[in-house]
């Protein structure tokens, strides 16, 4: 089973639980709809990991920065920089025949995460960066967000249940795109104008 770290002890989430479609300006720039009703997908424990690899075997793939949360009793305890890697071309395919999107979400490596810390502060305060070789591509925070984390724990809990240790990815904004092999990629959690987490991945 694939761990996480949580203040420099290993955890091994069940689960990662997405919601999709969270920032309005991501939504416009994939030519989405806003949804009536949250949107959720899950990544399994296997696509968990602490390195960004380029999937095997595939000519794109495209980075989504989130704020992501660690559950204990259904509260959230710590705090991460996350990244849901996506097959776009894959699961632009399966949308269009209103097929699940597994094979372009859920691959082995999918999942990336830097370090969690224990967090139990106001979660308003937080905000997200994400630079690729120095120039930054992604930023947002709490505010811009569709559907706050309070709201997607509770809708979660209406159809399934968070076992202690499982993630929750709260959505991307604006700014997602492919990346290649040797990209440097510097993944940031901000609190009240404060970095309180700063992780760099290289592609491998």
């Amino acid at each position: 089973m694939n761990k996480i770290l949580l203040n420099d002890k290993e955890m091994i989430p069940s689960k990662v639980i997405c919601i999709g479609r969270n920032y309005v300006d991501h939504i416009k720039e994939l030519n989405n709809e806003i949804p009536e009703d949250m949107v959720f997908f899950i990544k399994p424990n296997s696509a968990i990991s602490n390195k960004l690899v380029f999937p095997k075997n595939q000519n794109s793939c495209h980075y989504e920065a989130e704020i992501s949360f660690l559950i204990e009793d259904n509260k959230i305890t710590a705090v991460a920089f996350g990244l849901d890697l996506t097959l776009r071309e894959v699961q632009n395919k399966l949308k269009e025949k209103g097929l699940p999107w597994e094979r372009a979400k859920a691959f082995d490596g999918a999942a990336v995460f830097s370090k969690f810390i224990s967090f139990n502060d106001d979660i308003s305060k937080l905000a997200i960066e994400l630079y690729i070789n120095g120039e930054l591509k992604q930023k947002a925070d709490y505010s811009l967000m569709i559907n706050k984390p309070s709201q997607i724990i509770e809708e979660v809990n209406s159809f399934l249940s968070f076992e202690d240790g499982d993630i929750l990815m709260t959505g991307t904004p604006q700014g997602v795109g492919s990346f290649k092999e040797r990209d440097v990629f510097i993944g940031k959690i901000i609190f009240d104008g404060k970095v309180i987490i700063e992780e760099t991945f290289k592609v491998l």
